[in-house]
């Protein structure tokens, strides 16, 4: 990160684990119960970075100039594997983006993976498969 860098937004939380484990955001916008066994973080995680995703496929529509549908949306699904000892995420994304021409569609669904910081933070750490449906 170079030092001209201005933070924008700085999320917090305060996660307990075990039968009572909760997170909760420093601001009280995110307050969830993780009770055990629970893919809580998968989900958390998909939650996350569709909306970071959405807001990157918008910001690559309005530089392109691309009228989106009224409410453009992503499903995204994230498996937690394991493998022996190890374990591994593998993302779906799933595009939809009702009005707008396959072709173009696809160029912002790609393009946004270059703008989303998610998208840029798994890059090459896992598998990710992006359609657009």
């Amino acid at each position: 990160m170079t030092t001209t860098a201005k933070v924008l937004f700085t999320g917090g939380t305060h996660t307990t684990s075990g039968p009572n484990g909760a997170s909760r955001s420093s601001d009280g916008f995110v307050d969830v119960k993780l009770a055990q066994p629970h893919p809580a973080a998968e989900n958390l995680f998909a939650s996350a970075w569709s909306a970071c995703y959405l807001g990157a496929i918008e910001l690559a529509a309005a530089q392109r100039k691309v009228k989106l549908p009224e409410h453009p949306a992503v499903d995204t699904e994230i498996d937690l594997n394991r493998d022996g000892n190890s374990f591994f995420l593998r993302a779906r994304l799933n595009v939809s983006l009702p009005g707008v021409d396959r072709a173009v569609a696809e160029q912002l669904a790609e393009a946004a993976h270059g703008i989303c910081p998610y998208s840029k933070a798994v890059h090459g750490n896992i598998e990710i498969s992006t359609n657009v449906i």
